[in-house]
């Protein structure tokens, strides 16, 4: 099969993958209507298409979390990338940078800090779950700015896990070892699991010299996860700002309040996030959040996104909204997962074109530009209707 867009990445994951893990990537919790939201909201934006307008050179790049960058996006933290591909977070974060685009390193993670800082020299930023064990913390600050990291995401919606009934049902994080049912249904996917086995038996390698939590993966996982400190409030998030030098983003907001919130204690942005669907099902999809925060918190602040993100013109809807730039997710990890490191370029190149092609389609040259006049370019179908009615 051709891959061509993202959906066929998803398909070749969901072939090669045990279902295990196929699962955890691609399920929500409960019902899953806010992760089915965060995806067919994006139709009720229709982009304006204007013709015979003037050839300009056309530039993809985009500013957000201090930075210029040549693409409107960046591969957001997602867990276990080390399970789905041998070698995953080395493999997804040198295809991000041979792209120009940041890397986020998720908490829950196979590879170190330290091991994607002796691959690559790129930007690298890290994802922080704030662990009732502040001492296991503090070392997961160092090792950031040991491996030179500039941002720091700390992720606010899970201080109590959502009901992932696709996790239950599989078992996921419940099995602390591979036991031999286990195994049996581990090896239904025979090229995965020679693939996973040549690289040994996986840990989080950030937590590999704490005893406590066990050994492999799947018992570090677990144990770390109920570590998450499930009392977390905006005190602590205070005491991590004067704590953390560098830029530091809230991860998880979808209401206007905590987006100022976050922004009047000094933190640098927030990620507009429902956790891909995984937290609160029933809650707003991020895109439909969107222009309520950005008015709340102003034009300077920075907005970043994601949930949902497929195609091209989800991320010109989002930039078009007011974000200033998108975070990949599930898309890159069905690219990996399908065709590793090439997989994850892949998708990469697959949603430049997306954008780069609609943005031409739409009379518009640059990703500046389409900020600029955003809702004159990104139409609620709802004002469309209103405005049919009146007449």
């Amino acid at each position: 099969m051709t891959l061509v867009n993202v959906s066929d990445y998803r398909e070749r994951a969901r072939r090669r993958l045990p279902k295990i893990f196929f699962d955890y990537i691609d399920g929500g919790s409960l019902d899953e209507a806010t992760m089915q939201a965060n995806r067919t909201d994006f139709g009720g934006f229709e982009l304006k298409q204007n013709v015979l307008v003037e050839p300009k050179p056309q530039d993809l790049s985009a500013s957000y979390l201090g930075m210029r960058h040549p693409l409107p996006f960046m591969l957001g933290p997602v867990g276990f990338l080390g399970l789905y591909a041998g070698n995953g977070e080395i493999k997804a974060v040198r295809a991000a940078h041979a792209a120009g685009i940041p890397f986020c390193l998720s908490t829950f993670s196979i590879a170190s800090l330290a091991d994607l800082r002796a691959e690559t020299k790129g930007p690298l930023h890290f994802q922080l779950y704030v662990l009732e064990d502040r001492t296991l913390c503090e070392e997961f600050l160092i090792a950031a700015e040991q491996a030179g990291v500039d941002t720091l995401f700390v992720t606010v919606d899970t201080a109590i896990t959502g009901i992932r009934e696709r996790d239950l049902r599989n078992g996921f994080r419940s099995l602390t070892r591979v036991t031999p049912r286990l195994f049996a249904r581990l090896s239904v996917r025979p090229r995965w699991l020679a693939e996973i086995a040549l690289g040994g038996m996986p840990s989080v390698r950030a937590i590999e010299h704490r005893p406590e939590f066990g050994r492999g993966a799947l018992e570090q996982a677990a144990n770390l996860s109920r570590g998450i400190d499930k009392a977390l409030s905006w005190k602590d998030l205070a005491w991590l700002r004067e704590r953390w030098t560098g830029k530091l983003v809230v991860k998880g907001v979808l209401s206007a309040d905590d987006a100022v919130k976050a922004r009047d204690i000094g933190c640098d942005g927030v990620v507009i996030s429902n956790h891909g669907g995984r937290q609160l099902d029933g809650a707003s999809s991020t895109i439909r959040a969107l222009t309520g925060i950005r008015a709340a918190v102003g034009p300077d602040f920075c907005l970043m996104l994601d949930g949902g993100i497929r195609r091209g013109t989800d991320i010109i809807k989002a930039i078009g909204l007011g974000a200033d730039g998108v975070l990949l997710g599930r898309a890159y990890a069905y690219g990996l997962s399908a065709a590793g490191e090439q997989g994850v370029a892949g998708v990469i190149a697959i949603l430049e074109r997306e954008v780069s092609i609609s943005l031409a389609l739409m009379g518009i040259a640059s990703v500046d530009e389409l900020k600029v006049r955003g809702r004159e370019v990104v139409i609620s179908r709802s004002n469309i209707e209103a405005l049919i009615e009146q007449r």
